[in-house]
């Protein structure tokens, strides 16, 4: 059975009374399950008869059919709930003022993957500025940070890099639930929303997913296993590259790799401390779509072996300095757009700090570099306290 009670199955046991009689509007995917697979908007439909009046999707849709990035959903209608699905990664990427009249509270239920890099946060944080601009009230469903919430890594996001992929300052590996990120959101930037949290039950900082007997639900079709959000944190940044991040295979950010990569020179350039906790295998691929599509690319896939001793962040760090030494001629930073950013180099928005990848580029060590952001690193897990709904 499992240990950990979600905020939708904390939902089935509450019920509260101040949401009866009020239109609901539900932010949500396939990966919104309660302990028995049911869909949220049916437990909410049988909470709530007749309330139901607007679903809305986050990037891949809300039943998560699209694969890439920069693909948008088109608006529809879900003929089980006969309500309008709004999508949130179109033309527009928050609530417009016509979708939120159709309700009076916004209930969000999304499953993070702990990592900065992911746009679901984002498109929480935009509903929470289109409710509180509309007096609507949100209600987050909260679920486990599969990292776990104890651990974070690396430097903090720069705010003149702000964007799609990173809404506010936070490191790469972030240790946050999306409850909590909801109250951080609303603090930081002011918003006033009128902000409510159903907490897990069971749910510890020290838990990693696995250790939640909960079953794993794809929250968007990159994203196949909670050991692929493990490793996440470091391998997104292969999305900033032109490397394949394993778009196109069963495995995705585990495995990675390009047709003019060379596993062996790659591994002279690694340090123990680089790979602890995990172990690379030398491996070839065709990637189906995406980058390199149908060519033959050879590069690693990361085995985690100790998921608490394993730090992705400086792993997937490491392994792109060492491709910089390695393969200078052949290696390239992909060029905008990435996110509905057109200008700004993707690698940029997703290191966060464009110096960083300057460092990268003259093969500044490594060490010195993540000695550069401890301090302000333990200065975020101090003022993070406050936004803390478990402890």
């Amino acid at each position: 059975m499992p240990i950990v009670c979600t905020g939708l199955d904390a939902l089935q046991d509450e019920a509260p009374k101040n949401l009866k009689g009020c239109r609901l509007g539900l932010l949500s995917n396939q990966a919104s399950l309660d302990l028995r697979l049911r869909s949220a908007d049916v437990v909410l439909s049988e909470l709530y008869p007749g309330q139901l009046k607007a679903l809305f999707g986050p990037q891949h849709g809300y039943g998560g059919e699209d694969q890439d990035n920069m693909i948008e959903t088109e608006h529809s209608f879900d003929s089980r709930s006969q309500v309008p699905v709004f999508s949130l990664y179109s033309r527009v990427r928050e609530p417009l003022p016509n979708m939120l009249d159709l309700i009076d509270v916004l209930v969000i239920d999304l499953q993070d993957v702990g990592t900065r890099v992911y746009t679901f946060s984002s498109t929480m944080l935009g509903c929470l500025r289109a409710a509180a601009r509309a007096g609507k009230k949100v209600v987050i469903l909260d679920r486990p940070n599969p990292l776990g919430g104890e651990i974070v890594e690396g430097n903090l996001l720069r705010p003149d890099l702000y964007s799609f992929v990173g809404p506010f300052a936070l490191p790469m590996r972030h240790g946050l639930t999306m409850a909590e990120m909801a109250r951080m959101f609303n603090r930081v930037f002011d918003l006033g929303c009128d902000l409510h949290a159903v907490v897990m039950k069971g749910w510890r900082r020290t838990m990693l997913w696995q250790e939640t007997g909960l079953r794993w639900a794809m929250p968007s079709p990159n994203m196949p296993l909670p050991e692929t959000a493990q490793v996440y944190p470091g391998q997104v940044l292969w999305e900033g590259t032109n490397l394949s991040e394993g778009r196109g295979t069963c495995r995705p950010f585990e495995m990675f790799g390009s047709p003019f990569l060379d596993p062996t020179e790659i591994r002279k350039r690694l340090h123990p401390q680089d790979t602890e906790g995990c172990r690379l295998q030398d491996i070839v691929f065709r990637p189906t779509f995406n980058k390199w599509q149908g060519e033959l690319c050879r590069g690693f896939f990361i085995h985690v072996t100790d998921p608490r001793t394993f730090r992705p962040y400086r792993c997937s760090l490491a392994l792109l300095s060492a491709i910089l030494d390695t393969h200078g001629p052949d290696f390239r930073w992909k060029e905008p757009p990435y996110e509905y950013e057109y200008e700004r180099l993707p690698i940029d928005l997703i290191l966060g700090d464009s110096s960083l990848r300057e460092h990268l580029e003259v093969l500044v060590d490594l060490d010195s570099l993540q000695s550069s952001w401890e301090g302000e690193l333990k200065e975020y897990l101090e003022w993070r306290e406050q936004f803390l709904l478990y402890r």
